[in-house]
């Protein structure tokens, strides 16, 4: 993990975070889904992972309550395999634990079994299935829930 920085995000991420986002994922958010999160949603937090000050990776928690909702986790796919993903994520759930939050949850595709097994290592049960939950395949996804 030498070289790496983890810091909270601002606004001033969002160009790098898109980056990332358009590089992992076939139904990506947009520019202004992620400045609305920064600028208006009070409830949003995102980390990033960078490397010599590039974003290669983020995080974004919704922290309501007691509850903390992961709404994206992604890495550049250069940089996959390299635990980023769980050092970004394990972050964050340290992160909720110091803000309150009792528990997390998240939704993935339930042919993502990459991220199944990583959210499995950290503790992470199954806790339902959302039905054609993904617009672009109607793929279904699986609901995850891990208490803090």
């Amino acid at each position: 993990m030498m070289g790496y920085q983890l810091r909270k995000a601002t606004v001033d991420d969002i160009d790098g975070i898109m980056k990332v986002e358009l590089q992992s994922f076939s139904l990506p958010w947009s520019r202004e889904a992620f400045f609305n999160e920064f600028v208006k949603n009070h409830f949003a937090v995102y980390f990033v992972i960078e490397d010599r000050n590039k974003i290669i990776g983020y995080c974004g928690v919704w922290l309501v309550v007691d509850e903390a909702h992961i709404t994206n986790i992604a890495i550049l796919p250069e940089y996959r395999g390299q635990k980023l993903g769980e050092l970004l994520l394990r972050s964050m759930m340290e992160f909720s634990i110091e803000s309150g939050a009792k528990s997390m949850t998240l939704e993935v595709r339930v042919s993502n079994l990459i991220a199944q097994s990583l959210y499995k290592k950290l503790g992470f049960f199954e806790g339902g299935i959302r039905k054609n939950y993904y617009t672009d395949n109607q793929e279904d996804a699986l609901v995850m829930w891990v208490n803090l």
